[in-house]
Order: C-alpha cells, then structure tokens, then sequence
C-alpha cells in the first residue's frame, strides 16, 4: 500500500507518512501540521485498534500489561546536542557497511553512534573503550535527523543504549525510520529544552496517556512533551513488522525445527 494513500489522525505520524512533492526533509512540528487525508481510503488509526495492549509485548517490556496501558518510563542520563543534528553525525557513511539486520554489527554500529559530531562536544555519546553509552537519553533542538535517508540513524542509537529522542522538531524521514524499526521513541519537545538541560543530568521521560513528560532530575524541572500518539503502539511492538504480524497483517516467520 503506498503511503499517500494511508489517512491517519494523528498529525505528527500523518506527516512521517504522507509521499511529499518536495524532496528535501524540512523540520515539521506536529501542532502547526494540517493537511487533509479526508480522501483517503484507509484510517491507520483503526488498524492500530485491532491490536489491545494486551497483545502487544514490548522488547524490553519491564512492567505488567496493565501498567504499559498508562506509562512507561525511561530513567538515565541525558546526552544534549543541538540543532540540524543530521544523520552524517548520527552515523558516518563510512560505518554504514554494518547490516542492521545482523545482531552483531547493530552492536558494532551502536559503538559508533553520534561518532561524526564536532570536537566542540567535550565528550563523546559512546567511550572510546565502549560498546553501549551511558546516557539512554537524547535531548535535541530543531531538525534533528536531517540529511539522509539511512534507516542506520535510530538504529545506532537504539543499538547504543538510547531509548529516547526529546527534540524540538525532527526530519520526517528520521521520525519515521524511529518508528519503522522501533528502535527509540521519538518525542516532541514544546520549548528548547536543550538549553536548559546538560550532558550528564540525570532525566526520566515518562509515556502517558495523552501526554508525555521529561523530568529533569538534576534540576528539579519537568517539561511537557507531545504526545507520541498512534506511533507508540508500532514503537511498542519492535517495529512496523512486529507490529504488522502482532496486528495479523502479514504472517508471522514460520521456525523450521
């Protein structure tokens, strides 16, 4: 099914699927979208419907089913960046060798992550020595995942240790590869948090119905995130494919003993 022809109501999730005559990836902000899939023939949000929260069992899932219905939280350290983040400092081309579907160069990826960003950040998201990073939490400001299409980007991070994005505005593609591999949660942030926060602050961002938080620990200041919205469920789920086979979508690999 080709994407344009999918309506959703979500606007953030709309505006990751919707085809584009324009190729570049511009930053968007989900509450100044508006764009019309009145005439469109499929309603994602009723597909999303199909799947209770009781079937869909998170990768990682650390609470009860009841409890994943009104929160989950993700608790670390914060790794702050700035704006126009692209995907070049995400992961450098030049590591884009390493399959994503082969667990053990996501591991070797992951080591790479946020590798390409300048000297002017002191310390690096991922030690030298290192496979995993110690911070689980990413703060960024505008256009965060620009520049190429590379579905490499969430992976690295996801494969690093990162469990959310909070950013101020993302490039559509980046969003939409987050929630296509269900690597990280890829959250809105209403002002630029990554001004007030610092590299090493311990943070909690907390997924509730309707909305969601950050908590700056280090700080004792919490901020209002947008909600993720339709995305979470597919996010939840491991991926656009988890989620289709949880959903009975598409079938489900058949293991041969």
């Amino acid at each position: 099914m080709a994407a344009a022809s999918i309506q959703i109501k979500n606007p953030t999730f709309a505006k990751t699927l919707a085809s584009s005559k324009n190729p570049s990836f511009l930053p968007f902000r989900s509450s100044s979208l508006s764009v019309n899939y009145s005439s469109t023939a499929t309603n994602f949000k009723s597909i999303v419907s199909r799947v209770t929260p009781s079937t869909i069992v998170p990768r990682a899932a650390a609470s009860s089913s009841a409890e994943t219905q009104v929160r989950k939280t993700f608790h670390g350290l914060c790794y702050v960046v700035g704006d126009n983040i692209d995907t070049d400092q995400i992961i450098p081309a030049e590591y884009l060798t390493f399959s994503t579907s082969n667990p053990a160069d996501c591991e070797k990826l992951g080591s790479y992550a946020l590798i390409g960003l300048p000297d002017s950040y002191n310390e690096r998201f991922v030690e030298q020595v290192e496979i995993k990073s110690k911070h689980s939490i990413i703060i960024g400001g505008e256009n965060f995942g620009c520049g190429s299409s590379r579905e490499h980007a969430p992976v690295c991070l996801g494969a690093a240790g990162a469990k959310a994005v909070v950013a101020q505005s993302y490039a559509r593609i980046f969003f939409r590869n987050s929630v296509a591999t269900g690597e990280v949660y890829p959250l809105e942030s209403e002002s630029r948090v990554c001004e007030e926060c610092k590299t090493g602050d311990v943070a909690s961002v907390e997924l509730r119905e309707g909305n969601c938080v950050l908590i700056n620990h280090t700080t004792g200041k919490e901020y209002k995130l947008k909600a993720i919205g339709d995305a979470g469920p597919v996010i939840d789920a491991g991926g656009i494919f988890d989620y289709a086979r949880t959903a009975g979508m598409i079938p489900s690999p058949v293991v041969v003993a």
